[in-house]
């Protein structure tokens, strides 16, 4: 058969979608990709999948009628042109606008992976955003009705998308852990020795919690000064995200570590003791995955998708969102033990062992799509 496959951002293909991809062509299945900003190194590894990859002219943030009419046709465009047997779309857009094309074109089988709601969704205490969310939620109506399948990250982005009528009567709902972790890529190692290291790895968007992990970080430095806390990242067009100044400052302060980007976050979660994610919301943040599945203990919030990444006390520590003074103090109780962090490192990793295997993950995602 032929699937056709659309995400918001080329190199997730190969980061979030990869495993997934190679047993959809395993199967025997011709696999076509589309998806924005493609490289030269996400093209290589794609062709090494068995994967034909075209960029797509998608912008991912906000709501632009003209630019997103121009890519509701160009999708139908593609569309009508290859005739798929399969449309699988994740991510906003691909979501909505593949699911509007798929449908007209009356692609056999559609299944849509809601990773999670979007940035609208995140907080509705400012007018602008509450109004960007009333034009979605209607965009997310129209498109995933559309769709035979829908599959959700976590039940929290399910229970508010069925709240919201967004979902489809008549389409199959399934659940997945995420995108899942290779357990055989990410292995487990002991915590080092030595001063006890937190890391925070992610995008630094306002939204990811990136400040309050800073502040949490200056907090904790008066009461532990020993403490590490170290970023890993690469910083976001957004104007509310972190500046390249404020990370100058911040290490000038001497709060965090800067480590820069990287294309393997291993080195960097094995020279960890834990990982802090103070994030907004998630659909499942990957790299609670990853750190769990190297054996590292996890503080993160307790909101929708980052909670589902841990057992509290046995794997890590929850901590209320935007409230630097209680992340540091889960940070301050960790520090003091680092015996309790290698033994919540370890469960850490039988829960991923046991929840966020990949292939069982995609075991799901290929019942989802009839493979």
């Amino acid at each position: 058969m032929k699937i056709v496959v659309v995400g918001g951002w080329a190199p997730s293909l190969v980061s979030f979608r990869g495993q997934l991809l190679r047993a959809i062509v395993a199967r025997g299945h011709q696999v076509i990709a589309f998806a924005a900003d493609g490289t030269p190194e996400t093209r290589a590894a794609l062709a090494g999948f068995g994967v034909e990859f075209h960029d797509l002219p998608l912008n991912r943030s906000g709501v632009n009628p003209l630019a997103d009419s121009r890519l509701l046709f160009e999708l139908a465009r593609r569309l009508r042109a290859l005739k798929p047997d399969r449309y699988f779309g994740y991510n906003v857009k691909p979501v909505i606008y593949g699911g509007m094309a798929a449908a007209a074109l009356r692609v056999p089988h559609r299944t849509a992976l809601v990773t999670g709601l979007g940035y609208p969704f995140l907080d509705q205490h400012k007018l602008h955003r509450r109004a960007l969310k009333a034009v979605v939620q209607r965009l997310y109506r129209t498109g995933l009705a559309g769709y035979h399948t829908v599959v959700f990250h976590n039940r929290d982005d399910r229970a508010d998308a069925e709240a919201l009528g967004i979902v489809p009567e008549r389409a199959r709902v399934l659940m997945t852990n995420g995108s899942g972790v290779d357990l055989t890529h990410f292995t487990q190692a002991p915590p080092p020795t030595g001063p006890v290291t937190f890391l925070y790895v992610g995008r630094l968007a306002r939204y990811k919690g990136i400040f309050d992990f800073v502040e949490a970080a200056r907090l904790l430095r008066e009461r532990a000064p020993e403490v590490r806390c170290q970023v890993l990242g690469w910083l976001d067009p957004h104007p509310s995200a972190a500046s390249l100044g404020d990370l100058e400052r911040w290490q000038r302060d001497g709060i965090i570590e800067y480590l820069g980007e990287t294309k393997d976050v291993r080195p960097y979660l094995r020279a960890a003791s834990a990982l802090v994610l103070p994030s907004f919301r998630e659909g499942t943040p990957r790299s609670c995955l990853e750190a769990m599945a190297t054996g590292r203990a996890i503080i993160t919030t307790d909101v929708p998708g980052c909670r589902e990444t841990v057992i509290a006390g046995e794997t890590g520590l929850l901590a209320p969102v935007r409230d630097p003074v209680a992340m540091a103090a889960a940070m301050a109780e960790l520090a003091a033990d680092p015996a309790r962090l290698a033994r919540m490192g370890e469960r850490g990793r039988t829960f991923a062992e046991e929840k966020y295997d990949v292939n069982k993950v995609n075991a799901v995602m290929l019942d989802a799509m009839g493979l």
